[in-house]
């Protein structure tokens, strides 16, 4: 592969993973519901869960939305019918303690099949910077092992950011404000699928 190559990729790579979307917002707010130990089984499985997305894309499945641009709808549909449902879910959440529940490593895997902002991370990196010929699979290696290498960092980082931000939480109405902030944050990535 191209070393030359290699920068246009971390760059992209960096620009995907770490903007706010699904992902961040739900590691940020595991983060400070949960704590770290507790959030890195759910960036466990959103990393798992974009890798073999990537993985599929390379193999040929980006090609079906080329093939049927109805399936594209469909995915933008059913996933912001499901980033409204998560909204929802961290904007009426308790504060912790009451009822906690977090989301396990697999439903972080599972969730990048109906996120979108995952499948168009996935369809431009592959489509745009891998190599044709025999260059073509070690160039999709290296862009699986950029993004799992910048995924894991930026997940890191909104997972800190999160836990951070719990120190300001002391009271029942400090956590409902925080979780409503953060079920509108969610909800307004409905707005990037659309975008």
């Amino acid at each position: 592969m191209d070393i030359a190559l290699l920068g246009p990729v971390a760059g992209f790579a960096l620009a995907a993973c770490g903007t706010p979307g699904p992902n961040n917002m739900l590691l940020a707010s595991s983060g400070t519901r949960c704590g770290y130990l507790a959030s890195l089984r759910l960036l466990l499985g959103i990393m798992l869960g974009l890798q073999g997305l990537l993985l599929l894309t390379a193999l040929g499945l980006g090609r079906l939305f080329e093939l049927w641009p109805a399936l594209q709808w469909g995915l933008k549909l059913a996933g912001s019918g499901y980033l409204l449902w998560l909204a929802w879910r961290i904007a009426m959440a308790p504060p912790p303690g009451a009822g906690e529940h977090q989301m396990s490593w697999r439903q972080g895997a599972l969730f990048q099949f109906l996120n979108p902002k995952s499948w168009l991370m996935a369809v431009s990196a592959i489509s745009g910077f891998t190599l044709a010929g025999e260059q073509y699979w070690p160039s999709a290696w290296i862009v699986l092992a950029v993004f799992l290498f910048f995924g894991l960092v930026t997940g890191h980082l909104w997972t800190l950011i999160g836990m951070r931000v719990r120190r300001w939480l002391r009271t029942e109405t400090d956590w409902r404000r925080f979780n409503m902030v953060m079920g509108v944050l969610t909800a307004a990535c409905v707005a990037m699928i659309w975008y």
